[in-house]
């Protein structure tokens, strides 16, 4: 059995379940918190007891003050369970303000798919959490309720444009646009619309997708107004007619009512970690499908709301950090100061192929015993995410998240390893210590953002998209070559001539390798990326190239494991973890 290294040992004894540390929180008044921030009162909507929406005009109303340091959290190739980046993230802010700085979080909701299924919620954990939890995990706001309701509203409208033959000439076999729903149900995944007599529609193949797959979700993170999003909304494709033309939600005649659904959802989310740090939650985009990033909005105002902010970028350095990189930054104008990249010696071990990790099991017990060797032979990952992030002129902080069952030893070698690809690793203790076990890592990020960064992009807007997918594969993912479907070249093609070669790219693969194929660990050369279709998102502004298998990926064919919940007779939610 592992010894407990003493730099994991705390004054806690043991570390209560996430919810029962959140229900011991004093809440501040939400009002409270925003002052802190310099909002004013006017832009603060309470939505029940330490929830509030901020009103857009609170960017405006906060653009006259100093710029925060913009940092970015992410990680290498995680484990099926992930290493911990949204607990990094609020350790970060919190250890942020044990140093004296104003510090504000900002996240991406939680799609009730995987809160409700393995994965479990995406609060925090311990004493890094954004609080209320159950409030977080199960419906906040009804944003995603909204989007869900604005996306299923296109697809309803799409189908009574087939049913009444308007004039569009939509194709019934080129519609492009599916349901969504948020909760896994994989048995929703290919359905036939339209049985029955034929007032109840044209009979046709389509299918569900979750709620954070929608491009109206992706949509909505990148919209920086009311305005931009109806105008984003508009210019979604939905579909091609006979004739192989484009057709829009703005055609179908969808836009507007779609906006009016969302106007509610547009606005940030504002709630505080147990520490009292502002937390903003705003919309929550899939970081392997999508773009993986919180909302812009939320970024706007959150950058002149104290010294630093904070945000979480999905998955791995190749796959939200790089979207963060060339698609969100390049919306939104803002650029990073600083980067942190999360590791775990579990990860590294995982790395190392050592060991076999099944999604919603326990970790091998051989995995939690002290084998510094084994973090070593898993160093090729973490090696390559560090080169990720400096590829877009960004010097990483490497983040250790500790476990009770590391050793100094496995520590030290991750260190070793940073330390020779030129960067500083550091062990936070945030889950078991709050704020005050992630001072060390707040100092390590403020001597980084300091002296600042060259930050680039990966690629420039009039490269060809074709060069830009073979850019991300070659330089970020360690592919030899890309292959391309016939398919995917002659939408490459069609998309050029309709004026969308200048889009950056949005690449869908697994999260849980470098590759295509999620069982290839570690770092891969010498491989090819196959890419099988290119899709146009004209309301996010990216393509959007479909790589290996997305079946393995998180969504709406994850096993649901919704018994570990229930609701007591005082009508208080037990387990949720």
């Amino acid at each position: 059995m592992a010894t407990i290294p003493q730099e994991v040992r705390h004054a806690r004894p043991s570390l209560p379940d996430n919810l029962t540390i959140a229900r011991g929180a004093r809440l501040w008044p939400i009002e409270e918190i925003a002052h802190r921030m310099g909002v004013p009162g006017e832009a603060v909507e309470p939505y029940g007891r330490g929830v509030a929406k901020l009103d857009l005009s609170a960017a405006n109303a906060l653009a006259g003050r100093p710029r925060a340091r913009y940092v970015v959290v992410s990680a290498i190739t995680p484990t099926p369970p992930g290493e911990g980046k949204t607990t990094t993230s609020i350790g970060l802010v919190q250890g942020l303000q044990q140093l004296g700085h104003a510090a504000t979080v900002a996240l991406r909701q939680s799609s009730m798919g995987p809160t409700l299924g393995m994965k479990g919620g995406a609060a925090g954990g311990g004493y890094s959490q954004v609080v209320p939890m159950e409030r977080i995990n199960l419906h906040l706001t009804g944003d995603i309720h909204a989007v869900t309701a604005a996306h299923n509203l296109l697809a309803a409208m799409i189908d009574n444009h087939l049913h009444h033959r308007r004039q569009l000439d939509l194709d019934p076999e080129n519609v492009r646009w599916q349901r969504v729903v948020d909760i896994n149900d994989r048995a929703l995944r290919h359905i036939v619309v339209g049985l029955g007599p034929r007032a109840d529609g044209v009979t046709r193949q389509s299918g569900f997708e979750i709620t954070a797959a929608s491009e109206v979700m992706a949509v909505l993170a990148l919209a920086d107004s009311l305005r931009d999003l109806r105008q984003r909304l508009g210019r979604m494709v939905i579909g091609y007619t006979r004739a192989g033309e484009p057709v829009t939600a703005e055609e179908i005649g969808a836009a507007g009512a779609m906006t009016a659904l969302l106007k509610e959802a547009i606005k940030p989310n504002l709630l505080q970690t147990l520490e009292h740090a502002p937390a903003l939650i705003h919309a929550g985009p899939f970081g392997n499908i999508a773009h993986g990033n919180s909302s812009i909005v939320a970024d706007r105002i959150g950058i002149h709301a104290g010294d630093y902010l904070v945000t979480e970028a999905g998955f791995g350095a190749d796959m939200g950090a790089e979207r963060f990189f060339n698609i969100k930054c390049r919306a939104s104008g803002l650029t990073p100061d600083a980067a942190v990249l999360v590791v775990t010696v579990r990860a590294l071990k995982y790395h190392s192929g050592h060991y076999r990790v099944v999604p919603g099991k326990p970790l091998p017990a051989a995995m939690l015993a002290e084998c510094p060797e084994d973090v070593r032979a898993g160093a090729a990952n973490l090696i390559k995410q560090i080169d990720n992030i400096r590829a877009h002129g960004v010097t990483p902080v490497v983040a250790i998240n500790a476990f009770p069952s590391d050793s100094p030893g496995e520590h030290a070698v991750i260190r070793d390893i940073a330390e020779a690809a030129g960067v500083r690793a550091v062990v936070s203790t945030h889950v078991r210590d709050g704020g005050a076990g992630a001072i060390d890592l707040a100092q390590a990020v403020v001597a980084a953002a300091a002296g600042g960064s060259e930050f680039r992009f990966l690629y420039p807007d009039d490269m060809p998209p074709d060069a830009k997918i073979e850019r991300i594969a070659t330089r970020l993912y360690g592919a030899a070559d890309v292959a391309f479907s016939p398919e995917a070249r002659d939408q490459l093609d069609a998309y050029r001539q309709q004026g969308h070669g200048g889009l950056p790219v949005c690449i869908a693969k697994t999260h849980l390798s470098l590759t295509a194929d999620p069982t290839r660990l570690g770092a891969p050369t010498g491989w090819t990326l196959p890419v099988r279709e290119v899709r146009l998102s004209a309301g996010a502004g990216f393509l959007y190239a479909l790589c290996g298998d997305i079946r393995t990926m998180p969504g709406l064919g994850a096993d649901p494991a919704a018994a570990h919940i229930d609701i007591d007779d005082n009508g208080e939610i037990t387990g949720l973890y």
